[in-house]
């Protein structure tokens, strides 16, 4: 037997019962997986696998003991006027430094000795950086305590850290933790509460559409049945995988939107295909079969688009970059597995169940399929009627939406178009500990509220007269500088090879991946360090912040390749299925204009400084306004919207070229594919647009940014793009659209639909042809 979409279905509805089995099994073992390995498999950190400066920093200092795994988590104790002249108030201080002391000492590396700091911890810099530190109001105080080893042993103590938090936030102190633990876990929570949120919202919306589309209740219920499958069985993956390879915290929300909304439509396009045979007359297992020879083989090759357009990712060196890819690509392709066998599967059980319409919204309509009229046949006439006005109209109105994006909308802003950094601490919604730590970190410790440092290292011992003169001029260039508070002294590696000098952050740089924290080590690295040092000094600035920066630059430089590659791949598979070179040059034009589309609103409504009306559709939908966009979200966002836009233009395309091949007219093939295709087309835009909106309403910016800018792409590429754009370009190609060289006719011919044969139809009593509703 041929391995191959229609063999694989026809096998799988045969045995349908052993089919579900397997799946089963595999959701069983999902499930137990998702739910003892997902979390630690998860984490806001991301690394590198090449080697930026401040990696290189970072394994100078480990290699010669400056370095270690540590994790500062700071503390600030928040009393009343004149609480740190209180007895009382030094009395919970070390109450809760003792309690501090008392967690596990394997993670808990290093607790301040008490309150108020002795003469001699004052001594001694190293012990006095800890703390406590007084506030200048005299209110708080603040002490850091050092915790060690990976991120899952520091996770383990979050809860320990809380319940101390929580019992010195009494009696008119309040207590606040920050820290990557800490902060870890809040993003965790804050995530998986908007993941079930969306999931939920998503569920109830896709259900309306599927009953609306095919007035069924077990025809609406199938494809949620596969979306649930593919979600469950990857995120059990991610689990497996998460034990030796880190995932983002956002890949739960990024599995959970492209599972309902790949994994359903994959199924609303078989199912339908399968209700469109059978109304033809043919028997549940041939109707199975030739749905298997066309929309199965369109599934698969549209999945395979996406696929391609979300490995380039893979190539980034970061671990978020392959992190989210990996969950994209995990999902995508279990939903093509599912809708390759377990579906079919499905539908033999359900067999004339899945055809007949029920009660939910009436009867149904019993259009012929592919009758003449309508409303999208009405629509795509009217559009070939006038191609090049409704072309013109259209590619304006999508280049207009993209303006935003590379055009400078303030005139006193030197910054053009989008702005892309990482939101931090300052976006987490109002209310969440960490964010209000933040707050009071910087109101209560502006200068010595430190989360994070510039690490410069440097060659040689800080003995060296050279070299101490060398610092001397580099802390004096600092001291002019407000993001960075007083440097702690040199320390040299017991060989001498090594000098590392810290300069903490201080103001709004305290958060380390805010704008004002990277502007300040691209100050260190470009102008301190050079002037104190000179150019080619060897000198190395490190860090949390210089990590982040480094992430921003390796992003800039592989977004255009990555870009370029999944062009071509996507140009070179679309050209093999649809034997030209027209349609993919066509398809990828029309993706582009998408996209762009979607990156121009995402600056319009998120990003600080736009117009006046788009901070208020922002207030309005509750969207955070940042001073910059995430800058994963470009290059994640193309992949993503590039591969799901293929989506649309393989199954319309598709039933074009079926059409053509076999009338050779081209205004009528374009006619019937948009007739034909319209009402499935408009239920799954509108089910991924509901799936993506709902993620859009959740707290988290990033994740705001993403879902708002899939939804709008979604519904400009199901509406501008295959409603007008496709309909007038094809009309003025005319049978230019087929067109493939000669020396290219070597290609094999896929045949991706109407590679089953026409035959006459077997009558079948009692099911009332349904087919695709033509006014969807």
């Amino acid at each position: 037997m041929r391995l191959n979409p229609e063999s694989i279905a026809r096998a799988s509805s045969r045995h349908p019962w052993r089919t579900v089995g397997v799946w089963a099994a595999v959701l069983v073992a999902g499930f137990v997986a998702l739910s003892t390995l997902l979390s630690p498999a998860l984490s806001n950190d991301f690394d590198f696998t090449n080697n930026p400066e401040a990696i290189q920093a970072q394994k100078l200092l480990e290699q010669t003991g400056l370095e270690q795994d540590v994790s500062p988590e700071s503390f600030v104790l928040v009393g009343g006027q004149g609480a740190t002249g209180d007895p009382a108030f030094a009395d919970k201080v070390n109450a809760a430094l003792d309690d501090l002391r008392g967690l596990d000492p394997s993670v808990v590396l290093q607790v301040p000795t008490g309150y108020p700091v002795s003469e001699q911890d004052a001594s001694d810099p190293q012990v006095a950086a800890l703390g406590p530190i007084d506030s200048e109001d005299g209110t708080s105080v603040l002490f850091t305590v050092i915790l060690t080893g990976d991120t899952d042993k520091t996770a383990e103590q979050v809860q320990n850290l809380d319940t101390i938090r929580e019992r010195y936030s009494t009696d008119g102190t309040t207590m606040y933790a920050l820290g990557e633990p800490t902060s870890t876990d809040d993003f965790k929570k804050i995530s998986e509460e908007d993941f079930k949120k969306g999931d939920a919202i998503g569920i109830v919306v896709a259900m309306i559409v599927l009953l609306v589309v095919f007035g069924s209740l077990l025809a609406g219920v199938t494809p949620i049945i596969m979306g649930i499958f593919a979600i469950v069985t990857a995120l059990g993956l991610v689990g497996l995988i998460g034990t030796f390879w880190r995932f983002s915290f956002f890949v739960p929300n990024l599995i959970s939107m492209m599972g309902l909304a790949v994994g359903i439509d994959y199924s609303l396009f078989i199912v339908s295909r399968y209700r469109e045979e059978r109304a033809k007359g043919h028997d549940s297992l041939e109707a199975i079969g030739r749905s298997g020879a066309t929309a199965n083989r369109a599934v698969f090759f549209s999945g395979l688009t996406v696929v391609l357009a979300l490995a380039g990712m893979m190539l980034v060196p970061t671990t978020i970059f392959r992190g989210l890819a990996g969950g994209a690509i995990l999902v995508v392709l279990i939903s093509i597995a599912l809708s390759m066998s377990l579906l079919p599967a499905l539908m033999a059980l359900f067999a004339d169940r899945l055809v007949k319409p029920g009660r939910v919204f009436g009867r149904g309509r019993t259009l012929e399929h592919g009758r003449p009229g309508g409303f999208w046949d009405t629509v795509t006439r009217r559009v070939m009627a006038r191609p090049w006005t409704y072309l013109l109209l259209a590619a304006s109105f999508m280049i207009l939406l993209s303006v935003p994006y590379w055009a400078q909308s303030n005139p006193h802003d030197t910054n053009r178009g989008m702005r892309t950094g990482f939101s931090g601490i300052s976006t987490i919604p109002d209310g969440v500990q960490t964010k209000e730590a933040f707050e009071v970190l910087i109101a209560k410790f502006p200068t010595t509220g430190q989360q994070s440092t510039a690490d410069v290292v440097i060659p040689g011992d800080a003995s060296d007269p050279s070299i101490q003169q060398e610092i001397e001029e580099l802390t004096a260039a600092a001291a002019d500088d407000p993001s960075f508070g007083q440097p702690q002294p040199p320390q040299t590696s017991a060989d001498g090879s090594v000098t590392l000098v810290r300069f903490p952050f201080a103001g709004e740089a305290t958060d380390n991946s805010s704008e004002a924290a990277v502007d300040a080590i691209t100050q260190m690295r470009e102008t301190y360090v050079p002037d104190a040092f000179g150019p080619d000094s060897g000198v190395l600035v490190g860090g949390d912040t210089a990590t982040v920066k480094d992430f921003f630059d390796v992003s800039a430089q592989y977004t255009p390749i990555i870009i370029l590659l999944v062009l071509g791949l996507s140009f070179i598979l679309l050209t093999v299925v649809f034997r030209s070179i027209v349609v993919p040059a066509k398809a990828i034009v029309m993706n582009l204009l998408s996209v762009g589309a979607a990156y121009g609103l995402i600056v319009l409504i998120f990003q600080k400084g736009g117009p006046s009306f788009a901070h208020s559709i922002a207030n309005a939908l509750n969207f955070i306004q940042v001073d910059a966009i995430e800058a994963w979200l470009p290059l994640f966002l193309f992949s993503i919207l590039f591969g799901l836009s293929m989506d649309y233009q393989v199954f319309l395309i598709s039933r074009i070229r079926e059409e053509y091949d076999k009338s050779g007219d081209n205004s009528e093939a374009v006619a019937f594919g948009l007739r034909t295709t319209g009402g499935i087309i408009t239920g799954a835009a509108i089910i991924m647009v509901a799936v993506f909106a709902a993620f859009a309403s959740g707290r988290i910016a990033g994740l705001q940014q993403m879902g708002f800018g899939l939804a709008v792409a979604v519904f400009l590429d199901a509406t501008i793009v295959r409603s007008i754009l496709v309909p007038s370009a094809m009309k003025l190609l005319g049978d230019r659209n087929w067109y493939l060289p000669g020396w290219l006719q070597w290609l094999p011919k896929l045949n991706v639909e109407g590679a089953a044969e026409e035959q006459e139809p077997v009558l079948l009593p009692q099911v009332e042809p349904v087919g695709v509703r033509d006014d969807a």
